[in-house]
Formats: C-alpha cells, sequence, structure tokens
C-alpha cells in the first residue's frame, strides 16, 4: 500500500511538474493544446491552468470535493484521482512598522525626531495543495452548458461582434485596402488599428482580435526613454503574445481555429529563460481574460429593443402609436397595442 504523500512532498512534486510544464508548453504541438486548456481557465493563474494541463488537459469545468456536492448537486466517481493545484491560503500576522500621517502618508516622528512605531495586523499569503475534480468526474444533477462552445465556421451574431470588438478596443479600429496582403495592423505612431476590407466573417474577428491585443499588450509612449522602449518585447515575442491571446478568445468563443499554427513556437522559446517563458505564458492569460470578459459585458450591455427593430421608429416618430390611434378616431389598432406593450416592457 502506498503511502499517503504529505503537505510539503506534494508541494515539491507540484513545483516541478510547473517547471517541466512551462518547457513541455513550448514543445512542437503542446503550445495550441495548452492554449485550448487556458481558454475555458482563462480566470485561472498561469500556475494553475499549466497544473490542469499537466495533469488533465482535457478537463472542462473543475471543482473541489464537496463543491461538487454543496453547489452543483453532483459528486464524484469512486476511484476517481483528483488534480492537484495550488489554493491561496491567506492568513493574518502581526507586524511593527512605522507609523504614518493618514493624510500625507509620511511617517510620525515623536519629540526626539524618530519614526513612531505601531503594531498593525496584516494579511499575507501562503499557499497549499488542493485536489479539484473536473466535470467528467463526477455525476449527478445535469448543468446547462458552461465555457466555451463548439468550435464553428461561421460566426454568430457577427454584427453585434463587430461592434463590441470596435467598443473595447483601445484605439479605434477601420476597414482600408492594405497593400502586401497583410490581413490588418496596429499602427503605434498614429494609435489605430486598420483591418483587411471584405475579408470572410471569421477572417475579420480573428484578426481584429490579434491588432486589439497588440494595442493592449505593445503600446509604448512615443516619448519614452530608450531604457523604457528596451523593455518592450521583440518582434517575434509580440507575434507570439498576440496569436496567444487571438487563440485563446476565439477558442472561448467558439470560433474555428483550425487554421492557427505554432509550428514556429518552439524555435522561438529556445535558449529563453523559464521566467521569460512563464512571463508570456502569463501576459498571454491575463489578455485573454480582459478581452473575454470586455466582449461579455458589452454584450450583455446591448439594449434588447434592438431585437424589436423600433429604435429608428422612436427616434423618427416618438409618438408614432398614438398619432396612428389618433387619425383612424378609435383605439390602437391590435397589432399596434401587441408592439406598444412589448415595447414598454422592455424600456
Amino acid at each position: 500500500m502506498k503511502a499517503k504523500k504529505d503537505a510539503p512532498d506534494r508541494m515539491g512534486e507540484i513545483t516541478q511538474q510547473l517547471e517541466d510544464g512551462v518547457r513541455k508548453i513550448f514543445e512542437s504541438g503542446e503550445f495550441e493544446r495548452y492554449l485550448r486548456t487556458m481558454s475555458r481557465f482563462h480566470h485561472y493563474s498561469v500556475n494553475n491552468s499549466i497544473l490542469i494541463f499537466m495533469q488533465r488537459p482535457d478537463a472542462s469545468l473543475v471543482a473541489g470535493y464537496t463543491s461538487w456536492q454543496k453547489n452543483f448537486q453532483r459528486h464524484v466517481k469512486k476511484g476517481e484521482k483528483g488534480i492537484f493545484i495550488l489554493a491561496p491560503c491567506p492568513y493574518k500576522v502581526k507586524k511593527e512598522q512605522e507609523k504614518k500621517d493618514d493624510l500625507t502618508g509620511r511617517p510620525l516622528l515623536d519629540q526626539g525626531g524618530k519614526p513612531l512605531k505601531e503594531v498593525a495586523e496584516i494579511t499575507q499569503v501562503s499557499f497549499r495543495p488542493a485536489a479539484v475534480f473536473d466535470i467528467s468526474q463526477t455525476e449527478g444533477k445535469e448543468l446547462p452548458t458552461i465555457g466555451v462552445e463548439d468550435l464553428q465556421g461561421q460566426v454568430s451574431e457577427y454584427d453585434t461582434l463587430l461592434k463590441v470588438l470596435k467598443e473595447i478596443s483601445p484605439v479605434p479600429i477601420g476597414f482600408e485596402e492594405i497593400s502586401g496582403g497583410s490581413k490588418g495592423y496596429y499602427s503605434l505612431g498614429e494609435q489605430r488599428i486598420a483591418i483587411q476590407a471584405d475579408m470572410s466573417q471569421l477572417q475579420t474577428i480573428k484578426t481584429m482580435v490579434h491588432e486589439i491585443a497588440h494595442s493592449k499588450l505593445h503600446a509604448i509612449d512615443k516619448d519614452a526613454t530608450p531604457e523604457e522602449k528596451a523593455q518592450r518585447p521583440d518582434q517575434h515575442t509580440r507575434e507570439v503574445q498576440a496569436e496567444g491571446v487571438a487563440y485563446v478568445v476565439c477558442q472561448h468563443l467558439g470560433l474555428d481555429t483550425s487554421d492557427y499554427s505554432f509550428s514556429y513556437v518552439a524555435s522561438w522559446s529556445t535558449g529563453k529563460e523559464l521566467s521569460e517563458l512563464k512571463s508570456s505564458l502569463d501576459t498571454i492569460r491575463t489578455a485573454s481574460a480582459e478581452i473575454i470578459d470586455a466582449i461579455q459585458h458589452q454584450k450583455e450591455r446591448q439594449p434588447k429593443k434592438e431585437k424589436l427593430g423600433m429604435e429608428k421608429d422612436e427616434e423618427r416618430y416618438p409618438c408614432v402609436l398614438q398619432a396612428l390611434a389618433k387619425r383612424k378616431r378609435r383605439k390602437i389598432v391590435p397589432e399596434a397595442e401587441k408592439k406598444r406593450k412589448n415595447y414598454e416592457a422592455i424600456r
């Protein structure tokens, strides 16, 4: 019988998994598989998304053993092995520190000119191994469809998505004829995004997300110092990050990603430090989560009355229904009354 691993042993194993996982992700074929996992867990830290990918790359929705029971009315199947991630454990400690003025933030001094001290309670965070289980390892009450949608070649609600992407972009987006075969570009100097006109809906959305990622991640002040400019990632790194973000966002939205190729990632990562590789993964995760959340937020804000197609009528004829009733010298006709009631219900 195997001896149960204690917390220090488990932490050591998880740390090693993370180090091995980062290197493995940048091997041929693995980068794209990892990005698929990230698209399902874009709110998880890079460490935990790597750990999930290493242990169960097909996972789609995870929760703790008790959480499945209490929150979802499901239970973990007998014999299932947990996916170990790092769970935060906040704790409070008392620490002596300088007493500061609430308004200025400067240290308060005693009569001798020395800083006054006080004991404050501060919160620190440590991490412990915690087991979670994928939905495929559980059974019980059926759940609604969650997470990424099935991949599709067409873009559902294309006009809405186009409008939303323009709204969340840090810079204006325009369509034009671009010479040289480029599908789009982000102009740092002009602070705008150009997209090739008349492309397919799918290619248009993919390109827009790619260029929005550039504008969010790689903008730099035109008056930046040489030292600040030197900190900007090189061109290959910028492309890996922007394409990674576009893949994660499109995968999450259920758009066909079969034409993405990351064969160049293996050679790009050769010779790079582990910290640099992990930093790029974190950059992709953070930007993807921001864009996905922004898209969802903006889509929820789209006015419902657009669905009834009444915006233009309301703008042009504010009292169109009342005028119609007056003209016919009788009560509002049933069809107009029906429209009025539907409209009032969503105002």
